[in-house]
């Protein structure tokens, strides 16, 4: 029987895919990739052996880890396919390279991101018991003959989680970025700190989560007079942190955590009253609004802060990007504060017909931290607020209040990411019957307003190149729990992931409608994901 079933292999080895002639069809992948040359038979997964050739050591993890669950789905199946993963340097450093004949699946890629994501797209090809290890004789493990030549559109493809104004323990977090792997995203912007919580221990400035990371209460759906007067709060140690930097990496997903900066930093100013410029005291907020309270630029002390604090940061993300923020800061405290009055007079800095002093004040706080950062080895992203009055060349701008951001960077050099908030907040309402969903801040942002963004529309074609990606966001004001936050992101989030990855010619919302229904919604929910399905009930021409 062995020496059958080499012989069998060794044929089929012959005729992989040379016996597969081209013919119609898609495939339920999602994103949808760059190149598909389909073919006929097809290859039955149950049972097949999986093996590596030149991978590095955390490559034969995933592959490994993807082994085991074919195993564990296939319940002691008798097959004799194999899948072999093999090194090809000449491939893109996100790219990869599906070969499936009826007997043999040969995956090719460059880097340990290449190896993700073809994983990615095998085991969307197979039933929903690939992501569980579930056996299901029922389902149908045959996989058709096909050719997938795949790299992604933009390099950034992110996901922004807010964990201040409602905090998520790591396993939540870590749900998150699997899910994110299953979709090929790449950058999980990390929004740590702001007015209503300090979620990330720096072991110089302990205050910043024993007092910083706890608020006396919440308000209670839209009415911003009331408190549920329950303290409410938590935060993040190092060790945690660095545990989720490794999970993310196996994923292929770096880490852009935020540390928002000049306002937003009601916490802060909590644990260490000297830092605002009325010296409190001060109390983190415990309503959705912005604050007043904003980082005392005028005194060395708070640059000496964010020193240290960013010092301890790069020492837990290893990556090239820090967010800064840089957004919503009103000027008042600084237009009253005798320290800053006296660093704008230092500085020179005047009224212009456009912007006042105190946003030139802005500019020289951005510009300082961006050198401080670069000594680091790090670059800055800011919100576009940063665009306001003088910008220091180096800054990457993220477009949130709409593309104009995003846009008037490129044309000036600037490298941008687009975010704006009518396509890709996730903490908008995704359906045109609010009543009939969970609380959200409003707005109406449907899936398929996601997927028909395009992200370079106004963007001058000399400038395309300085639009790194795109990515959406779940801001948490509305959102308390990890089941809530699934919802918002679910399927929205597979929608902007084929607007990061995929040609906009090989866009189709019909075609990507019908497999978020009939495939990505089920797969999902039977790893126990709660997904909307508000998109069964559109209307499309």
């Amino acid at each position: 029987m062995k020496s059958i079933r080499i012989m069998l292999a060794a044929i089929c080895g012959l005729v992989m895919f040379s016996s597969c002639a081209k013919n119609e069809g898609t495939l339920p992948i999602v994103p949808y990739p760059q190149h598909v040359e389909m073919g006929s038979g097809h290859f039955n997964a149950l049972g097949a052996e999986v093996e590596t050739e030149g991978l590095t050591d955390m490559e034969e993890k995933v592959v490994e880890a993807f082994g085991d669950l074919l195993e564990a789905a296939s319940a002691d199946a008798d097959g004799c396919g194999k899948i072999i993963f093999r090194r090809d340097a000449s491939l893109d450093k996100e790219a990869f390279r599906i070969r499936i004949g009826r007997c043999r699946i040969n995956v090719y890629s460059s880097t340990h991101s290449g190896t993700v994501f073809a994983i990615a797209t095998l085991k969307q090809l197979m039933p929903a018991g690939i992501y569980s290890g579930t056996p299901d004789e029922a389902a149908d493990w045959s996989i058709p003959c096909v050719e997938i030549n795949d790299s992604p559109r933009f390099g950034h493809r992110g996901v922004l989680l807010d964990c201040s104004r409602h905090f998520f323990e790591i396993d939540e977090v870590k749900k998150i970025l699997d899910v994110m792997a299953m979709y090929k995203l790449n950058r999980f912007h990390w929004h740590l700190t702001d007015d209503h919580g300090w979620r990330v221990e720096i072991k110089k400035y302990p205050l910043l989560t024993e007092v910083g990371g706890w608020r006396n209460g919440t308000m209670i759906g839209w009415d911003a007079k009331s408190n549920d007067g329950i303290r409410y709060g938590g935060f993040y140690t190092q060790e945690q942190l660095r545990d989720v930097v490794a999970y993310a990496a196996e994923r292929g997903i770096e880490i852009v955590p935020e540390i928002d900066l000049p306002a937003h930093l009601v916490s802060a100013l909590t644990a260490y009253p000297h830092l605002g410029c009325t010296g409190g005291p001060y109390q983190l907020m415990t309503v959705w609004d912005i604050a007043k309270d904003v980082l005392c630029v005028g005194k060395e002390s708070s640059f000496e802060f964010l020193e240290d604090v960013f010092t301890e940061i790069c020492d837990i993300f290893p990556y090239e990007y820090i967010h800064i923020g840089g957004d919503e800061c009103p000027k008042l405290r600084w237009e009253n504060c005798p320290a800053c009055q006296a660093k704008i007079k230092e500085l020179g800095l005047k009224d212009s017909d456009k912007w006042t002093a105190e946003h030139y004040l802005q500019n020289y706080v951005t510009a300082r931290v961006q050198k401080m950062l670069a000594e680091k080895g790090r670059k800055v992203i800011g919100w576009d607020e940063i665009l306001e009055g003088d910008l220091e060349p180096g800054a990457t701008i993220m477009s949130w209040r709409g593309v104009e951001g995003g846009i008037e960077a490129a044309k000036n050099g600037f490298d941008a990411i687009m975010t704006p908030c009518g396509y890709c907040y996730l903490d908008y309402c995704q359906s045109d019957k609010p009543e009939e969903e969970p609380i959200s801040i409003g707005h109406y942002v449907p899936v398929e307003k996601c997927y028909a963004y395009e992200p370079l529309d106004g963007i001058p074609e000399e400038a395309q190149s300085h639009i790194l990606g795109l990515q959406g966001n779940v801001w948490t004001e509305f959102i308390a729990t990890p089941d809530h936050v699934q919802y918002m992101l679910l399927p929205r989030i597979l929608a902007l992931s084929e607007v990061m990855w995929s040609s906009p010619e090989d866009k189709d919302y019909e075609r990507f409608k019908a497999d978020v229904i009939a495939h990505q919604l089920p797969a999902l929910e039977s790893l126990g994901y709660r997904c909307c399905h508000v998109i069964e009930r559109e209307k499309t021409e």
